[in-house]
């Protein structure tokens, strides 16, 4: 009789761990559910799809993460990138949603001018625009290059005054 109520007990046991135990992992599933936005409406919805739900939203955080910490670079590289403009320089630069806006920094030194000009790949007309603007104000371009770095692209533009417009 004595491993009879023994063998009872233990089952009993068992149950209440398994009881227990399944109580928590719904505690755990709800909590889950609740944290996740969802697309659809109160619609009630399968464990296996409230899991597949909760990858995919994890999924896009990371990618929305990744894309965070690029701007962030990208920001970090530009920062260290832009000039420090004085009282003789004008400096433009404009954020538009995740893309930079070209920014340009001209100093007037003397009769002689430098322009640096900062774009992203898609920008690649302001180049001759400005090329244009300079001769334009009277000025010859004596030297100009660029640099890429990244997905930017970094113009050195130096003139001087043109004496014969002058």
């Amino acid at each position: 009789m004595e491993s009879n109520q023994s063998s009872s007990s233990s089952r009993v046991d068992r149950r209440t761990i398994e009881k227990n135990r399944r109580v928590y992992m719904k505690a755990l599933y709800n909590k889950l559910h609740s944290l996740v936005p969802h697309e659809s409406s109160r619609d009630i919805i399968s464990l296996p799809d409230q899991l597949q739900e909760a990858a995919n939203y994890i999924k896009k955080l990371q990618i929305k993460l990744e894309k965070m910490k690029e701007e962030k670079d990208n920001l970090m590289r530009m920062k260290k990138l832009e000039i420090n403009p004085d009282k003789k320089s004008k400096a433009a630069s404009v954020m538009v949603g995740q893309q930079r806006t070209p920014q340009i920094d001209v100093r007037e030194i003397g009769s002689s001018l430098e322009a640096i000009l900062i774009t992203g790949v898609d920008f690649q007309f302001l180049f001759s625009e400005t090329i244009r603007v300079i001769h334009e104000e009277g000025f010859d371009v004596v030297n100009a290059s660029f640099s890429i770095i990244n997905d930017m692209v970094v113009h050195t533009i130096h003139a001087q005054v043109n004496l014969l417009l002058r």
